[in-house]
């Protein structure tokens, strides 16, 4: 597993380590997609990038608590659909893809600089 934790202010969900089909934020384990935000860590339903839809962030819109989405696809960065970008834009996000990987590490930075920020993490072998 990669660890990918900064030194942040308590409280804030941080994502420790990614691998192995699981994460590991702010001292739990999570064996499923995951929706982090700065202080607290959302089930994501999808099991696949064939399953992201604009449903699967209704949590996400509900909570309206980030402004930039970082998509972690899995793997290898995926695009989204140009009518799911422009719903989530409808919502207030500003949706960023890219591989689990860098999702994580990009939230971690983010969430350290206090930025508006979550990111739907799709999990990796």
């Amino acid at each position: 597993m990669a660890d990918v934790s900064p030194i942040v202010p308590a409280g804030r969900q941080v994502i420790e380590t990614y691998g192995e089909m699981r994460f590991h934020i702010s001292g739990q384990r999570y064996d499923h997609a995951v929706i982090v935000l700065p202080e607290t860590v959302l089930p994501w339903p999808p099991a696949s990038w064939d399953d992201v839809d604009f449903a699967s962030f209704e949590a996400l819109c509900r909570a309206q608590a980030a402004d930039v989405l970082l998509l972690g696809c899995g793997a290898r960065a995926q695009f989204p659909s140009k009518g799911l970008r422009q719903a989530l834009r409808a919502e207030g996000l500003v949706v960023e893809p890219m591989d689990t990987g860098a999702a994580c590490r990009t939230y971690n930075v983010l969430m350290a600089e206090d930025r508006r920020v979550a990111a739907a993490l799709l999990p990796v072998a």
